[in-house]
Protein backbone atom coordinates (compact mmCIF):
# COMPACT_ATOMS: atom_id res chain seq x y z
CA UNK A 1 0.00 0.00 0.00
CA UNK A 2 2.88 2.35 1.24
CA UNK A 3 4.12 1.96 -2.54
CA UNK A 4 0.93 2.85 -4.65
CA UNK A 5 0.11 5.61 -2.37
CA UNK A 6 3.02 7.43 -3.02
CA UNK A 7 2.76 7.85 -6.83
CA UNK A 8 -0.47 8.88 -6.06
CA UNK A 9 0.48 11.52 -3.77
CA UNK A 10 3.61 12.93 -5.87
CA UNK A 11 1.34 13.30 -8.76
CA UNK A 12 -1.00 15.31 -6.62
CA UNK A 13 1.64 17.63 -5.53
CA UNK A 14 3.05 18.12 -9.14
CA UNK A 15 -0.21 19.11 -9.87
CA UNK A 16 -0.92 20.91 -7.69
CA UNK A 17 2.76 23.14 -8.04
CA UNK A 18 1.65 22.97 -11.89
CA UNK A 19 -2.03 24.39 -11.18
CA UNK A 20 -0.20 27.15 -8.62
CA UNK A 21 3.02 28.17 -11.33
CA UNK A 22 -0.54 28.18 -14.07
CA UNK A 23 -2.60 30.49 -11.61
CA UNK A 24 0.68 32.72 -10.52
CA UNK A 25 1.42 33.35 -14.51
CA UNK A 26 -2.42 33.83 -15.68
CA UNK A 27 -2.72 36.97 -12.86
CA UNK A 28 0.88 38.47 -13.26
CA UNK A 29 0.25 38.56 -16.93
CA UNK A 30 -2.93 40.59 -15.50
CA UNK A 31 -1.07 42.45 -12.97
CA UNK A 32 1.37 43.51 -16.37
CA UNK A 33 -1.10 44.61 -18.91
CA UNK A 34 -3.19 46.88 -16.11
CA UNK A 35 0.60 48.39 -15.36
CA UNK A 36 0.62 49.05 -19.07
CA UNK A 37 -2.30 50.48 -19.58
CA UNK A 38 -1.83 52.43 -16.16
CA UNK A 39 1.24 54.67 -17.82
CA UNK A 40 1.65 57.78 -15.95
CA UNK A 41 -1.97 58.20 -15.22
CA UNK A 42 -1.45 60.58 -12.23
CA UNK A 43 -4.13 63.11 -10.44
CA UNK A 44 -4.62 66.54 -11.61
CA UNK A 45 -2.76 69.15 -9.98
CA UNK A 46 -5.14 70.74 -6.71
CA UNK A 47 -6.01 73.55 -7.23
CA UNK A 48 -4.81 74.24 -10.42
CA UNK A 49 -6.96 74.59 -13.33
CA UNK A 50 -5.81 73.32 -16.85
CA UNK A 51 -6.94 75.65 -20.01
CA UNK A 52 -5.11 73.98 -23.11
CA UNK A 53 -6.88 71.25 -24.27
CA UNK A 54 -3.82 70.22 -26.47
CA UNK A 55 -2.78 68.42 -23.19
CA UNK A 56 -5.92 65.85 -23.55
CA UNK A 57 -4.68 62.35 -24.61
CA UNK A 58 -6.53 59.19 -25.60
CA UNK A 59 -5.73 57.67 -21.85
CA UNK A 60 -7.93 60.02 -19.93
CA UNK A 61 -11.13 59.13 -18.62
CA UNK A 62 -13.57 61.79 -18.58
CA UNK A 63 -14.13 62.34 -14.36
CA UNK A 64 -10.10 63.36 -14.91
CA UNK A 65 -10.73 65.34 -17.64
CA UNK A 66 -13.81 66.94 -15.47
CA UNK A 67 -11.80 67.76 -13.02
CA UNK A 68 -8.56 68.65 -14.52
CA UNK A 69 -10.28 71.58 -16.29
CA UNK A 70 -13.42 72.41 -14.31
CA UNK A 71 -15.98 71.40 -16.21
CA UNK A 72 -19.15 69.20 -15.20
CA UNK A 73 -19.03 65.15 -16.65
CA UNK A 74 -22.61 65.63 -17.59
CA UNK A 75 -21.50 68.11 -20.48
CA UNK A 76 -18.82 66.37 -21.69
CA UNK A 77 -20.90 63.32 -21.51
CA UNK A 78 -23.27 64.99 -23.59
CA UNK A 79 -20.93 66.97 -26.07
CA UNK A 80 -20.38 62.77 -26.72
CA UNK A 81 -24.23 62.02 -26.87
CA UNK A 82 -23.15 59.14 -24.70
CA UNK A 83 -24.45 57.96 -21.08
CA UNK A 84 -22.25 58.12 -18.66
CA UNK A 85 -23.46 54.70 -16.70
CA UNK A 86 -20.76 52.24 -17.52
CA UNK A 87 -18.27 54.47 -19.44
CA UNK A 88 -16.73 56.89 -16.54
CA UNK A 89 -13.76 54.24 -16.39
CA UNK A 90 -13.68 53.79 -19.99
CA UNK A 91 -10.48 55.85 -21.41
CA UNK A 92 -11.16 58.57 -24.48
CA UNK A 93 -9.57 56.00 -26.91
CA UNK A 94 -12.26 53.17 -25.59
CA UNK A 95 -14.97 55.35 -26.45
CA UNK A 96 -13.76 55.73 -29.41
CA UNK A 97 -13.15 52.44 -30.35
CA UNK A 98 -16.81 51.27 -28.47
CA UNK A 99 -19.37 54.06 -30.07
CA UNK A 100 -17.79 56.10 -33.08
CA UNK A 101 -15.18 53.06 -34.50
CA UNK A 102 -15.48 54.40 -38.12
CA UNK A 103 -14.10 58.01 -36.91
CA UNK A 104 -10.54 57.83 -35.31
CA UNK A 105 -9.99 60.36 -32.89
CA UNK A 106 -13.94 61.98 -32.69
CA UNK A 107 -14.07 61.59 -29.43
CA UNK A 108 -10.95 63.46 -28.56
CA UNK A 109 -12.09 66.35 -30.63
CA UNK A 110 -15.49 66.24 -29.33
CA UNK A 111 -14.04 66.60 -25.70
CA UNK A 112 -11.49 69.62 -26.55
CA UNK A 113 -14.83 71.44 -28.40
CA UNK A 114 -16.76 70.72 -25.41
CA UNK A 115 -13.96 71.87 -22.43
CA UNK A 116 -13.11 75.08 -24.47
CA UNK A 117 -16.99 75.74 -24.79
CA UNK A 118 -17.61 75.38 -21.22
CA UNK A 119 -14.72 75.86 -19.30
CA UNK A 120 -14.94 78.63 -16.12
CA UNK A 121 -13.72 82.27 -17.58
CA UNK A 122 -9.76 83.02 -16.29
CA UNK A 123 -8.91 84.65 -13.60
CA UNK A 124 -7.76 88.51 -14.82
CA UNK A 125 -3.89 88.91 -15.21
CA UNK A 126 -2.67 91.73 -12.75
CA UNK A 127 -0.86 94.36 -14.40
CA UNK A 128 2.93 94.79 -14.68
CA UNK A 129 3.87 95.92 -11.51
CA UNK A 130 7.48 96.46 -11.72
CA UNK A 131 9.22 99.19 -9.62
CA UNK A 132 11.08 101.50 -11.55
CA UNK A 133 14.70 102.20 -10.77
CA UNK A 134 15.48 104.61 -8.60
CA UNK A 135 18.27 106.50 -9.76
CA UNK A 136 21.34 106.63 -7.30
CA UNK A 137 21.78 109.78 -4.96
CA UNK A 138 24.54 112.03 -6.19
CA UNK A 139 26.02 114.20 -3.16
Amino acid sequence: MSSKTRPQQRARVIGLIVIGILFTAFFGMRVMHAFRKFNGHRPPPAGKIETDVELIRDWMTVPFIARMYHVHEEIIFESLEISPNENRDKSLEDLNQAYFPQADGLVLEKVKAAILANQPPRAPVPPDTAIPPVPPVIP
